[in-house]
């Protein structure tokens, strides 16, 4: 289970030296159960990728604590195998000097995964996310934005992780491409039995993927609620967020 309590968080103002600070969360606590989808849903400014570098240890909170099985997150050894990442800009995610076998092979390095086994394991995970071993031996450069997304999310699962944080993991895609990840992570999800967290401002995909959502406003949570009464919220935010969906 990851736990979010009271979590703040501020940066300062501007790149001079003066002491004006921004919060940009405010006392955040939730829960993530395991094997559950969470969505985190936000406008631009809302607070919700902030939240999700505080998850994944890359930053800590000014105040409050977020844990993972009980451990603080910052501890790597706690996220280690534990929990994983799928970033919106894929063509930052993998080395542009690594074929897709090379990207692919680090983390198993990192996981002590047997020399013996990796090479069908990599097979295995493109296999999953839709890829053949063609695609071994290419570079960043030569993959769709798709096919780069499939190679960040094969890396991901690698490790079997408990939880996948997907921040924005399908925001830089075409609507076609956008489906198909979306019903990728629903396939691994089951054969993986994972969950995860859906960072992301699309509300209609985070009700098609998730089993809760929670709605963050201003580095507060305006609502949480499960993805089934998505239509019952009870803040008018919320309900204008989907209205908008509907026009």
């Amino acid at each position: 289970m990851l736990k979010v309590e009271g979590v703040c968080k501020t940066y300062k103002k501007g790149f001079w030296l003066g002491k004006a600070r921004q919060q940009v969360l405010h006392n955040i606590s939730f829960e993530w159960k395991q094997g559950e989808c969470l969505g985190i849903i936000g406008e631009s400014g809302s607070g919700k990728s902030t939240l999700g570098r505080l998850l994944l240890g890359i930053e800590k909170p000014d105040r409050g604590t977020v844990t993972f099985n009980g451990k603080p997150i910052s501890d790597r050894s706690t996220r280690r195998g534990g929990i994983s990442a799928v970033f919106q800009d894929y063509t930052y995610s993998i080395n542009p000097f690594y074929t897709v076998k090379q990207a692919m092979l680090e983390p198993l390095r990192l996981a002590k995964t047997e020399p013996k086994m990796r090479d069908s394991t990599i097979e295995l995970l493109l296999r999953q996310v839709g890829l053949d071993a063609s695609y071994l031996t290419k570079y960043p450069h030569e993959l769709s934005g798709g096919q780069a997304q499939r190679v960040c999310i094969a890396r991901a699962i690698s490790t079997q992780p408990a939880c996948i944080v997907l921040d924005e993991a399908i925001s830089s895609l075409d609507g076609s491409n956008q489906m198909q990840v979306l019903e990728l992570l629903k396939s691994l999800r089951s054969i993986y039995d994972m969950g995860y967290i859906f960072i992301t401002h699309d509300i209609q995909a985070a009700a098609y993927l998730c089993d809760r959502i929670m709605i963050v406003r201003s580095g507060r949570i305006e609502e949480l609620i499960e993805a089934k009464y998505l239509n019952s919220v009870n803040s008018p935010y919320t309900r204008e967020l989907l209205r908008k969906v509907m026009l």
